[in-house]
């Protein structure tokens, strides 16, 4: 069963269905059931038209729910409308999706939320990290969202912001995480690019080109992850590199500043840096501080220590550390990482090990280990 093959298939059926008259809670019902149906029954019996065979099988799941004495009317013209079994449009909806589940009756949270898990693929517990909220939290907001758009037209599109949020997050989980959506969160924000003249838009696309071009780098042949610094910048794709740039200068000549030009202003000067110890950290340092102005997410903060760190000493580092929650994910790391550079790896394996513990993926936690054994090693054998 081709699992990728389903999900890349998900976003377009649930638009047949939106668009045929489905309310969007309804339709995401129907369509998990045709997918599980699919599971049982396509190893033995594939279809020629996998999508044809989703609308179909989705369609008759959403009829099969709605019956009702309320509904009779309109079910029978439901029916008429039907799709015979065969070629199914070849239009990609999944953009449109996006912004119709930014609807205006939801918060901004509520529908990345939404978005994220109806159409973006990822599970409750993969948002729930992404929000740094407990799984049980992301449940219910999920949840919450679900209620309040059902029977609810989806006619009238949400605002480029929440959708950007939207993509970021999909391209963060497929860059870092359990399902690869990080190519497919770039086709999309391309297809944004080419709709909307908006400075935003074009930084994120830059972000995400910059940080695609190190994906090659930052895993070794067994799997395990490459740091930044350790990572062979001679695998780095350069034309997305000056992709990204060349689209970055253009959005900041704009003079409209916002977060995710900011953020991949930082991943440019990374990219421009010829080795690691050349990169530019007091730059680096000026564009976190405007990324802290512009959003009050404690990640950036956090990644804004270890940059002090790095441009002011690990002492600097850790002062701007201990301002943070120490509950903040990954905080633990960052420690470990600044106790090291300042000379006491009895702290830094201790951390590293605490860290691993708490590791949101099993490559994180494999590279945390590794380092807090490396230290150990080290001083045992001292």
């Amino acid at each position: 069963m081709d699992e990728a093959l389903l999900r890349s298939l998900t976003p377009s059926v649930l638009g047949v269905l939106v668009r045929r008259g489905a309310d969007f809670a309804a339709a995401e019902d129907a369509v998990q059931d045709a997918l599980v149906d699919a599971v049982r029954v396509w190893p033995a019996d594939p279809p020629r038209d996998p999508k044809g065979w989703l609308v179909t099988v989705a369609w008759r799941r959403f009829l099969d729910a709605t019956r009702s004495d309320a509904a009779r009317r309109r079910r029978e013209d439901l029916v008429d409308e039907e799709p015979v079994p065969g070629p199914a449009p070849a239009a990609d909806d999944t953009l449109q999706l996006y912004f119709l589940c930014a609807h205006p009756s939801l918060t901004p949270s509520s529908a990345v939320a939404l978005t994220l898990r109806a159409v973006g693929g990822l599970t409750t517990r993969q948002i729930a990290q992404a929000y740094l909220v407990p799984e049980a939290t992301m449940a219910q907001r999920v949840s919450r969202a679900k209620r309040t758009v059902s029977g609810v037209r989806f006619d009238r599109p949400g605002d480029v912001a929440t959708v950007l949020r939207v993509l970021y997050l999909v391209f963060n989980e497929g860059y870092s995480g359990d399902v690869d959506l990080a190519a497919e969160a770039i086709r999309l924000t391309r297809r944004l690019a080419a709709a909307i003249d908006h400075p935003e838009v074009a930084g994120l696309l830059a972000l995400m080109l910059l940080h695609h071009a190190r994906r090659a780098a930052r895993t070794a042949p067994d799997g395990s992850l490459v740091p930044l610094a350790e990572q062979d910048r001679g695998r780095w794709d350069t034309v997305a590199i000056a992709e990204g740039v060349g689209i970055l200068q253009a959005a900041l000549a704009r003079d409209r500043l916002g977060e995710f030009q900011a953020q991949a202003a930082i991943a440019a000067l990374h990219a421009d840096a010829p080795t690691a110890g050349e990169t530019d950290w007091v730059q680096i340092v000026e564009w976190y501080d405007e990324l802290a102005r512009l959003t009050d997410n404690p990640v950036v903060r956090l990644n804004r220590a270890v940059a002090v760190g790095e441009a002011d000493g690990p002492r600097a580092g850790l002062a701007a550390l201990a301002e943070l929650d120490a509950a903040l994910p990954r905080r633990a790391a960052v420690a470990a990482y600044l106790h090291e550079r300042d000379g006491d790896p009895v702290t830094a394996a201790r951390l590293y090990a605490e860290a691993a513990r708490k590791a949101p993926n099993l490559a994180e936690r494999d590279h945390l280990t590794r380092q807090a054994a490396r230290l150990n090693a080290g001083r045992d054998g001292g």
